[in-house]
């Protein structure tokens, strides 16, 4: 009989991943950038714990019985229940509900973080993942909108996004609120259901989308979907509205027009003054219609936005597992919701705001090949050539730590040349040789290990760069520092 102890088995747990430098750069780097605008645009940075009460949660607030449906929840010492957030809006509710006295309003805050979803994990779904929010609470004017679509924008094209990579796509709840009143449907089930199939029109195109507004679909596998069972005429009346969308060489405040045309009712009417207005502030800040404009197809969230709704998508082609070509998709969306503050206080706070996943938006930046980690580099490694010299090689690595480069000794027991493959792993830039010839002419060599890497990976179109560089050099100490920045500044 075995006397070893039992050892737990090496693992993450499902929906939980580990990420090293190159995710990590990458996403930081994402985070830096769109900051930046969202600062330009005067938001304010606002961090909230990552436990919420979890009758703060709104819709995902657990069962009596199931404290845990949605969220990871725990019981707090009180007895109340506590759960990791779901994500970065309901605790800027909670967090506007509960300093709305003392907030400067339209409160304007960017936040970014990570966000817990008890759900089951799949192929690119994950329980844990990072969003990036920027919200104004306090104005119920359609130019706050316009400003964050347009901030949207910016920022993912700071990001790193190449030009015509995404589209905004703008519509309002309240134009098919609108359609549905003029239509005379008024049964929620229908129009819950009628809006879930509106949201597949990109999938299913009209044809699959009439069947899902009709009786329903019987999709290839042979499952039937029940449709919402409309009345042909307000199938029609659908149809003209997304129609629309068919078209989008309009302009903005040509879509708007257009859309005049149709019976909206009066919740219609008032979209189509918000959306006019919106047009008219993007214009103003310089958008493009190619870079924003009007989709009737955009639905988002059935019951939680209630005007202005926006989505942006990624029209860049990449493929699949099997190679066949595919359409990334939305990588982040908004829109305004009035209602959420009002959950605590009982007045209504209009806000709006947006949100996009930080992983998903750097995985975008891949499949537009402009990976924002793949130049992730390590530090400068000091190679330990004598045991005894630790001293001399520490003073080595201080002076360029001083200087602002990534430095490191060596701090493992193996040869010159096993040093020198760790170097290559770390993706180091350079590895310092310091022996006795060098410490008693008060020179150290300096190995290029960058230049190394583009020639074994077949650079050959920057001649004068390759020249200019030999590989290996021995330089006099105090050039040290301007030798390695040389190398840092010459990436090909």
């Amino acid at each position: 009989m075995s006397t070893e102890p039992a050892r737990p088995e090496a693992r993450a747990p499902r929906g939980f991943v580990d990420r090293r430098a190159r995710d990590l750069t990458a996403e930081r780097r994402i985070l830096a950038a769109v900051s930046a605008v969202y600062e330009r645009y005067g938001f304010e940075p606002l961090d909230t714990g990552a436990f919420e009460y979890a009758d703060a949660l709104g819709k995902f607030l657990p069962d009596a019985d199931r404290p845990n449906e949605g969220v990871f929840a725990l019981q707090d010492d009180d007895e109340q229940w506590m759960a990791l957030r779901y994500d970065l809006t309901a605790p800027l509710a909670r967090f506007a509900a509960q300093n709305w006295e003392t907030l400067p309003k339209p409160f304007r805050r960017y936040a970014y973080g990570p966000v817990w979803r008890n759900e089951k994990p799949g192929p690119g779904r994950f329980r844990e993942f990072w969003q990036c929010d920027a919200d104004t609470v306090g104005s119920a004017r359609p130019e706050a909108d316009a400003e964050i679509i347009a901030m949207a924008a910016e920022g993912l094209a700071a990001a790193g996004l190449p030009d015509g990579s995404a589209v905004l796509k703008i519509n309002n709840r309240k134009l098919i609120d609108g359609l549905f009143d003029a239509q005379g449907v008024g049964d929620l089930r229908q129009r819950l259901t009628a809006l879930r199939a509106i949201d597949k029109f990109d999938r299913l195109g009209w044809p699959g989308v009439r069947e899902l507004l009709g009786p329903g679909r019987l999709d290839e596998s042979g499952d039937f979907t029940k449709g919402a069972e409309l009345p042909t005429e307000a199938i029609a009346a659908i149809q003209s509205f997304l129609a629309i969308e068919a078209a989008p060489d309009l302009s903005r405040l040509e879509v708007v027009e257009a859309l005049a045309t149709l019976k909206l009712g009066a919740k219609g009417e008032e979209a189509l003054v918000e959306l006019q207005q919106i047009a008219a502030a993007l214009a103003g800040m310089g958008v493009a219609e190619t870079v924003a404009r009007i989709d009737t197809t955009v639905v988002r969230g059935l019951e939680y936005y209630t005007g202005a709704v926006f989505e942006a998508e990624l029209l860049l082609q990449t493929k699949d597992e099997k190679g066949q070509a595919v359409r990334f998709g939305s990588i982040g969306g908004g829109g305004r919701y009035d209602d959420l503050v009002a959950r605590f206080t009982g007045q209504q706070a209009p806000a709006t705001g947006f949100s996009f996943g930080v992983s998903r938006l750097a995985s975008a930046l891949r499949a537009a090949g402009r990976d924002p980690g793949a130049q992730t580099r390590g530090p400068v490694v000091v190679i330990a050539f004598d045991q005894t010299r630790m001293s001399d090689y520490y003073a080595v690595a201080t002076e360029l730590r001083a200087a602002g480069v990534a430095a490191e000794v060596y701090l493992g027991t193996s040869g010159m040349k096993a040093q020198m493959k760790y170097a290559d792993r770390r993706l180091a830039p350079a590895a310092i040789i310091i022996g006795e010839d060098e410490l008693a002419a008060g020179t150290v060599t300096v190995k290029d290990l960058d230049l190394g890497r583009a020639l074994s990976a077949g650079v050959t179109d920057n001649a004068a760069w390759r020249e200019q560089r030999p590989g290996q050099a021995t330089i006099p100490r105090g050039e040290l520092v301007a030798t390695i920045r040389k190398i840092l500044d010459a990436q090909p």
